[in-house]
């Protein structure tokens, strides 16, 4: 039963519609019906900014926390290794967010949720995620492309030993799964990618400015 319970938290947990509930109570929009059609973080900055954006993001990458946390502390005494426990609340929580039971089953695509859940999991991985994010994002300014390049480096990095000792089986399965789930939710936007068609944050290009700047 402590398993269950902390399976169905962890769920209810990545449920809750942030995205949502901001966008209808300070805009009276439902940010599905724009942009990307998701409820993340990325589609919020597109459709309501970056003043709504990041305290949305924040939210979402806390939801992945505590649910891991709250997984963890749930099953206890279920007699599984604590990181079969946190993979758990990891999974609940990101099909959570993507398919939030409090908003009929349409949410947003899983990164933030589970970015949260791996810092409390594997924060050493995590900074690489974050690395490779960062210097993808920087380059192109396309959000969708970095997100994916740091679940594609999760697995990897865990599978390296990023963690500093051998990598965790329960946590590399987790890596794998995260990578191409994340792939599975971003599949309209690879299909925009290829086609050219995908939109491109040019405030997020920090690194393409300061190539820019030392041409210039």
């Amino acid at each position: 039963m402590g398993l269950i319970l902390g399976v169905l938290l962890a769920y209810l947990t990545g449920s809750f519609p942030t995205g949502l509930i901001v966008g209808k109570s300070l805009f009276g929009k439902d940010p599905r019906e724009h942009g990307s059609n998701a409820t993340g973080a990325t589609n919020i900055f597109r459709v309501f900014g970056a003043r709504v954006a990041i305290p949305v993001m924040l939210f979402d990458v806390g939801k992945g926390a505590l649910a891991v946390v709250l997984a963890a502390w749930a099953g206890r005494n279920a007699g599984l290794p604590r990181e079969a426990l946190q993979v758990m609340g990891a999974v609940a929580a990101m099909l959570g967010h993507v398919f939030p039971i409090f908003a009929g089953f349409r949410g947003g695509k899983g990164v933030a949720t589970g970015a949260g859940a791996l810092i409390v999991m594997a924060p050493t991985a995590a900074i690489f995620c974050a690395v490779g994010f960062l210097l993808v994002v920087g380059l192109t300014g396309v959000v969708s492309a970095a997100s994916m390049t740091a679940a594609i480096i999760l697995p990897l990095a865990i599978a390296l030993g990023a963690q500093g000792r051998p990598a965790n089986p329960w946590y590399l399965g987790l890596g794998v799964a995260v990578a191409l789930f994340i792939v599975f939710t971003h599949r309209a936007n690879i299909r925009r990618i290829l086609k050219g068609q995908e939109q491109a944050f040019e405030k997020f290009r920090f690194l393409r400015r300061k190539n820019r700047q030392k041409g210039a």
